[in-house]
Parts: structure tokens; C-alpha cells; sequence
């Protein structure tokens, strides 16, 4: 019998490094090509790692929550036979080179462009063959992914979920879209305890965050503006429209969705902020590809909104629904989180009245929407109760200026301010 490695798979563009967050095996198991070996968390996505040999598992060269290096061995496989290993030649190039879309793909599907990033093969290939509809299985893996025991235990019972029958929703944690960072070398504090003090592990995703955090705020040299916007014909048109578009359409037509539309329209006017920073130069993006921010309990996703400026608030509005309900669910990919340009965030949604964001590197900009609030404002030497709103724009400053972060905050103040019936499309 021939031994063979397994290594850290690149499982994503730009990717140097996974944690392993969960051996699904041991020493002594055997698995076949594609059974899932480990669950991998990166700062881009999660998924489990398939096997690409037949065999049984001899060494794990890594712990739990050991964090690794594109490339390196994760575990050894002692292969069955020659013909096993004739049968993997190509696919251990591959997995030595970078985690190819095939790997997670269905293994009856190899030939298409799909990915299916959220299960693994072995996963994909029960579902299909038993028709399990995998939006109803609730996963018992790390973070709520379904596995192929679960699959198996549903095959074994008979209770099948289908396309049309009711069942747990999988709660699996949406995959983390933090742009790549490198891994820091910054002290940890010695942070003294006390009786009664509790100490909370940090997960995978919040490390992520802290590094992508720690890294724009090291490297992007960050300067604040705000403008103050009288949001009330917005506020009118939406409150007047918001019935019959949920009826209409089947889901919610947002402040936010309004704002994003603006902020898309004043970038295609004012270019340089949808730019970064390249060290000898600075590239501007012909793509105006809006991130948004979507929270959980206890982390932020950045999924993105592809050419923005050339969606209707319609299409906006359901773009922000289906992103934001693929977050709830566990279900965001890979390609939902890439390519952002410039991030809107909308603070407001919790209260927030003044902040300073941190930019989503490598971006150059973010802007923060606050709550709108009513208030007494002079119009004309007169005294109104308005609507508004502070945008609170944080920019990078070698990229940016105050000037033309200026004028851009003025044009989209001047496009919320003239949101009316007759000028504002929906549609």
C-alpha cells in the first residue's frame, strides 16, 4: 500500500491559510474519494476538505483549531490500491496546487462550472440520489453544517425531507467574507481574571474580523467627513409605496435600499472613491460593486451587490432581502461576498446616530447611513420637523481627499433631498 498526504487546500482566491475548525475523522477510519476528511475555516469561507484517495487514515498532522499554510499536510492516507492511486494522480496535483471547483462539486456534476462550496461531495451525491431537499436538514457539524452521517441517519429513518414538505431550516454560520489578510504578530495583552469572570473562546470568524480589522486600521491612514441630509421626500415616497410593493413583490421596499441606489449613482459621477490603493499606483474600478454589511449575533458579513448603479431600487431592494436572508441561513457562497468596490453601512439599522466605520480593506471608502430621525430644522427662516439623516463617510487618505470626498457626500445628499414621485423610479 502506497501513503499519501493530504494538504491544506487554497480554498479561495487569494486564500494563504485555513484553520482546521473540526476532524470529521481518525486514525484508523477509512474513507473513500470525496468522504469529507475536516471542516476548514478561512477568512473568506467555510467548508469541509474531501479526500482524495481511498484508504485509511494513518496520521493527523494538525489539531483542532491549528491554523495552516495553503500546501500543507494536513493528514496521511494509506491508499488501497495502485489503481486508487492512478485514480488520484491528477486530482493530488490539484489539491496541491489550489482547492479546484471540482473539489466541491457532485462527483456525478465534475464537468460543470458550478460550485458548491456549502456541502461537500459526499453530501451533494446522497442528496441527489435520495432526493433530499438540503435547505430542510439540520446539520449537526461545526456551526450547524450537514453532514453525510446526517444524511445517512435520514436515509436509515425513512424521513426524507422534500422540495415541498416542512422541516428544520439549517442553521448553519453564513461562510466569513472579510477580505484576506496576513496573520499578525501583534502582543496579546495578559488580561488578568477574577472569580466570576467568564472567558468566551474566539471562534474562527472573530479572528478573522479582528484581522481584517487590525490590518485597514495599520495600513490605511483614516480620515473622517459627515454631511446631514433631510431625508422627508424619501421618507414620504417609501412610506406611500412600502404597502403595496411588499403585496406586490413579496418583500420589503427599505430606506436602505434608497440610500445604496444613491451612493451607486454618485460613484459612477465621482470615480475616485470607488478606487484602492495598489501601492504604486491606484486602480479604478469600472465595476460598481456595492458590499453592504449584514450582522449577526455575534459576527459582520460583507456581501455584495454586483453593478449597482445598474439596478433599479427595485432590484436593489431585493438584492439586500436575498443577501441578508442568505446570511441568516447559512447559505451565503463564496462568489456572494467578492469583488466589493465601495461598503455602505447601514448603522442606522440599531440605533447608531454619528460613527466612524473602519474601511473594508482594500477598499478606499465606507459610508455609514445613521438613523433617521425627526427634528426641528429652520427652512426659510422657519422651523419644520424634518426627517434626518447623518452619512458618515470614512476614507482612505492616500487614496482620497477631502475635496472630492466632499463633493461626492454633497451629490448624494442632493439626491436623497430630490427623491420625489415624479423624478424618483422604482421600477
Amino acid at each position: 500500500m502506497a501513503m499519501e498526504l493530504m494538504k491544506m487546500p487554497q480554498l479561495g482566491e487569494s486564500v494563504t491559510e485555513g484553520t482546521i475548525s473540526k476532524w470529521l475523522v481518525k486514525p484508523g477510519d477509512h474513507v473513500t474519494k470525496y468522504d469529507p476528511l475536516a471542516e476548514v475555516m478561512t477568512d473568506k469561507v467555510n467548508a469541509e476538505v474531501p479526500s482524495s484517495f481511498t484508504g485509511i487514515i494513518k496520521e493527523l498532522k494538525a489539531d483542532e483549531n491549528q491554523t495552516l499554510a495553503v500546501g500543507e499536510v494536513i493528514c496521511s492516507i494509506e491508499v488501497e490500491t495502485a489503481k486508487t492511486d492512478n485514480e488520484n494522480a491528477g486530482q493530488v496535483s490539484q489539491n496541491e496546487e489550489k482547492f479546484d471547483a471540482s473539489v466541491i462539486r457532485d462527483v456525478q456534476q465534475a464537468a460543470e462550472p458550478s460550485r458548491k462550496a456549502r456541502y461537500s461531495p459526499a453530501v451533494l451525491k446522497l442528496s441527489q440520489e435520495h432526493g433530499i431537499d438540503l435547505s430542510k436538514v439540520k446539520g449537526t457539524g461545526n456551526e450547524g453544517r450537514i453532514t453525510r452521517k446526517d444524511l445517512l441517519k435520514l436515509v436509515e429513518s425513512g424521513n426524507l425531507p422534500k422540495a415541498d414538505e416542512p422541516s428544520a431550516i439549517s442553521d448553519a454560520a453564513p461562510e466569513e467574507i472579510a477580505p484576506q489578510v496576513n496573520r499578525q504578530t501583534s502582543p496579546v495583552a495578559n488580561v488578568p481574571t477574577a472569580a466570576g469572570d467568564k472567558e468566551i473562546p474566539v471562534t474562527g470568524i472573530r479572528k478573522a474580523i479582528a484581522s481584517n480589522m487590525l490590518k485597514s486600521k495599520h495600513e490605511i491612514p483614516h480620515a473622517w467627513t459627515m454631511v446631514e441630509v433631510d431625508a422627508s421626500n424619501m421618507v414620504k415616497l417609501r412610506d406611500n409605496l412600502k404597502s403595496d410593493f411588499k403585496q406586490k413583490e413579496g418583500y420589503n421596499l427599505t430606506y436602505f435600499a434608497f440610500f445604496v441606489k444613491a451612493v451607486a449613482q454618485a460613484l459612477t459621477e465621482f470615480p475616485e472613491l470607488n478606487s484602492m490603493w495598489a501601492g504604486e499606483k491606484i486602480v479604478q474600478k469600472k465595476e460598481i460593486n456595492i458590499s453592504i454589511a449584514v450582522a449577526t449575533e455575534d459576527a459582520l458579513f460583507v456581501p455584495v451587490i454586483k453593478n449597482a448603479d445598474e439596478k433599479s431600487i427595485k432590484g436593489i431592494a431585493r438584492e439586500i432581502q436575498e443577501l441578508a436572508s442568505k446570511v441568516k441561513s447559512g447559505k451565503l457562497k463564496a462568489e456572494d461576498m467578492q469583488g466589493g468596490t465601495f461598503t455602505v453601512n447601514n448603522t442606522g439599522s440599531f440605533g447608531s446616530v454619528q460613527s466612524m466605520g473602519i474601511i473594508n480593506y482594500p477598499q478606499a471608502a465606507i459610508l455609514q447611513v445613521e438613523t433617521i430621525v425627526k427634528r426641528p430644522v429652520v427652512i426659510n427662516d422657519m422651523i419644520a420637523v424634518r426627517d434626518m439623516v447623518n452619512l458618515c463617510l470614512s476614507l482612505d487618505h492616500r487614496v482620497l481627499d477631502g475635496l472630492v470626498c466632499g463633493r461626492f457626500l454633497a451629490r448624494v445628499k442632493e439626491i436623497i433631498e430630490k427623491i420625489s414621485k415624479d423624478n424618483t423610479p422604482i421600477y
